[in-house]
């Protein structure tokens, strides 16, 4: 398992004196700015961020050494990591989505359905790769309270409610 957590993507440059578009993965988007240091996808060092300020979708950044609107464009698409161990410990009950990779989705009588490859976000909210114990398709949860009605850290497991289980109540017609 990494010890590297995503926490933004850059856009694209914001004007023409080398601010960047970020995307960030945090609850805070500001908070970006906190860790300074920012790696890429393989530990080495990526941005230092020296100020941003909110914007929709994410933040603007100044970083140092980015100082025209070309520099800034060529970093379109590159992923902002910070090491696991910048983040304070979860609270009791609480976890980062990254804790879920890895671990046994099951159903609630403990049938193995797989194992969580990934979280994504595509705009609608979280939701879980799933990939099956015995290869072939991987497939997708919604990370909702109805379809994950329990994660279990300390047990390595998430038990799952595929959609097509939960009762929809009210007449949808």
């Amino acid at each position: 398992m990494s010890n590297l957590l995503l926490i933004g993507r850059v856009g694209g440059a914001h004007g023409v004196r080398g601010e960047l578009r970020i995307s960030t993965f945090t609850a805070d988007p500001l908070a970006l700015a906190d860790y300074r240091h920012l790696k890429r996808a393989d530990g080495s060092p990526a941005l230092t961020i020296t100020s941003a300020r909110l914007a929709k979708g994410g933040v603007v950044a100044r970083a140092k050494g980015i100082d025209s609107k070309e520099a800034a464009d060529a970093l379109r698409g590159l992923t902002l990591h910070i090491d696991r161990a910048d983040l304070p410990e979860p609270e009791e009950d609480e976890f980062y989505l990254a804790d879920l990779i890895g671990l046994s989705a099951v159903t609630p009588e403990g049938e193995v359905l797989g194992k969580v490859k990934s979280v994504q976000d595509f705009g609608a909210g979280d939701i879980l790769e799933i990939a099956p114990p015995l290869g072939g398709p991987t497939w997708y949860l919604p990370f909702t309270r109805d379809c994950v009605p329990e994660v279990l850290i300390a047990e390595r497991r998430i038990v799952v409610v595929t959609p097509n289980e939960i009762e929809i109540e009210g007449d949808l017609t």
